[in-house]
């Protein structure tokens, strides 16, 4: 074998060009315009914005298996009326459903068994189901959108396509966008930390390529934290391994992955070093990060004892608020378990003891800590229930199928409104409504934007631009095509934002 032909054998026509474009560009480049523009371009690479920020990161606590609007939020006292009776024709208006009720003789109504109550100071109306009584404490501080919706009717394409903007697996997740966007503000954490919560009904599961970084390079990926174990998968040195000698093994990978993108120019050598430094640091950070020993008897009070215990939403939400006081930019906590297709009250009232308290105790602490104000939290899942009962129904008992027509999705802190509630549906929760209740003609689609809706795309996008970041312009070439979080879709919702 000849080493020289294997070389030129290994190096394609696009590195080739790659390589030769690079140095010709950058030499021509600096030529033009001088060092003090490259010094300038080179100290704000991955950090810049396009406009003035209004918060500094996300905390998204996300609820896999979409819960239910109708128990929750959605708040519809004349659906008691119809009880067992038939779904209305034309409330469907042939919408696709999925083959677990299509097969069912009738779609009989099925309205909400829990009592809602409307909070004081208020004057917009966030109505509360009883299911979430902290949370209702807090109403005064959330933005409440009834009329999110999407295209995606099964779980993992919902969650894919609300996650990367595509139901399509393989593109980068909201984090790894805002990664590669915004950069990171700690060099001892990720930019991306993603966490997963106990639950007692965790049927669905999570993916890593929902926190993946895509055809991106992969630092720009999420971080799982573990709630056993070491957090972090390998954060300790195997015995007879010290420290100095991590160091030194870093080092000489180092130089051998160096030499290999001077070979090769494939960026993802490049990322592959800056992981190992991060992991390296992240061995000193990260024990200090899930030590809560620190923490006071005040806060386990406000976030309850079940922070106490690893794993679980409060104290994943505790964590999230540690998290983002140590600089880190985008922070995921996932739930699963809300897919209540049968037996929905026991179910969603377990659910909702997991994370009610963790939810109204994280706005509560970043309020009296001054960081809910740079501190986006966005609470939501795939897509909602339906507004008829799958299976039997009961004035006790009752499941629902899956609901993209229309689902509620709140946001606080960040730049964006406290106290109001945005968009409704119809007497149902079946259908957005204009704001008499009548159905919207034509149907909501994400290709042009109705006001008083909210596409999952135009989510993403007023979440990217609180972060300073214009949806339009956060692009990634990638196989000949510039690629973006909302594809070619997406609306910021200025109404939403303060």
């Amino acid at each position: 074998m000849n080493p020289y032909r294997e070389h030129e054998l290994m190096l394609t026509r696009r590195q080739l060009f790659g390589k030769a474009a690079l140095g010709l560009g950058t030499a021509a480049m600096a030529q033009m315009l001088g060092p003090e523009f490259l010094s300038a371009a080179t100290d704000s690479a991955h950090g810049g914005v396009h406009h003035a920020p209004k918060a500094k990161r996300v905390i998204y606590l996300f609820m896999s298996g979409g819960p239910s609007h109708h128990d929750l939020w959605d708040y519809k006292p004349k659906m008691k009326e119809m009880f067992g009776k038939e779904l209305p024709e034309y409330v469907r208006d042939g919408q696709r459903i999925t083959g677990m009720t299509s097969g069912q003789k009738t779609l009989p109504v099925c309205p909400s068994k829990y009592k809602f109550t409307r909070q004081e100071n208020n004057q917009d109306g966030v109505w509360v189901s009883e299911l979430l009584p902290y949370t209702a404490t807090v109403a005064k501080e959330l933005c409440v959108v009834h009329s999110t919706f999407t295209e995606a009717i099964n779980h993992d394409p919902a969650v894919t396509y609300i996650q990367t903007g595509s139901q399509i697996p393989g593109r980068p997740s909201l984090g790894a966008w805002l990664s590669y966007g915004l950069g990171r503000e700690n060099d001892n954490l990720p930019g991306y930390v993603v966490m997963h919560a106990h639950s007692d009904h965790a049927e669905q599961s999570l993916f890593g390529r929902l926190w993946g970084s895509g055809f991106m390079p992969s630092d720009h990926q999420g971080i799982l934290l573990r709630s056993e174990g070491d957090p972090v998968l390998y954060l300790s040195n195997p015995a007879g391994v010290s420290r100095t000698d991590r160091r030194a093994q870093l080092d000489a990978l180092s130089a051998l992955n160096q030499s290999q993108h001077q070979r090769f120019a494939d960026p993802e050598v490049l990322a592959r070093i800056r992981q190992h430094e991060m992991a390296y640091r992240m061995q000193a950070s990260v024990p200090e990060l899930m030590d809560l020993s620190t923490e006071s008897d005040a806060t386990f009070k406000i976030y309850g004892e079940d922070a106490r215990k690893p794993g679980t939403f409060a104290a994943c939400c505790l964590n999230a608020r540690r998290l983002a006081e140590r600089g880190v930019r985008n922070i995921q906590i996932f739930h699963r378990g809300w897919d209540a297709h049968g037996n929905l009250p026991t179910e969603h009232e377990s659910q909702c003891k997991d994370v009610d308290q963790g939810c109204a105790a994280l706005i509560k602490d970043l309020r009296q800590r001054g960081m809910l104000d740079e501190t986006l939290v966005v609470w939501g899942g795939e897509f909602g229930r339906t507004a008829y009962c799958q299976g039997g129904l009961t004035e006790k008992n009752y499941g629902r199928d899956h609901h993209p027509r229309c689902f509620t999705v709140w946001m606080a802190g960040g730049g964006i409104k406290p106290g109001i509630t945005y968009g409704q549906t119809d007497d149902y929760g079946y259908n957005i409504a204009h704001p008499d209740g009548t159905p919207m003609a034509p149907k909501p689609n994400k290709a042009v934007w109705t006001p008083g809706t909210m596409h999952i795309h135009d989510l993403n996008a007023t979440i990217l631009h609180l972060l300073g970041i214009d949806h339009k312009k956060l692009t990634y070439r990638y196989q000949g095509r510039d690629f973006r979080l909302t594809d070619v879709h997406g609306h910021v919702l200025h109404d939403l934002i303060v």
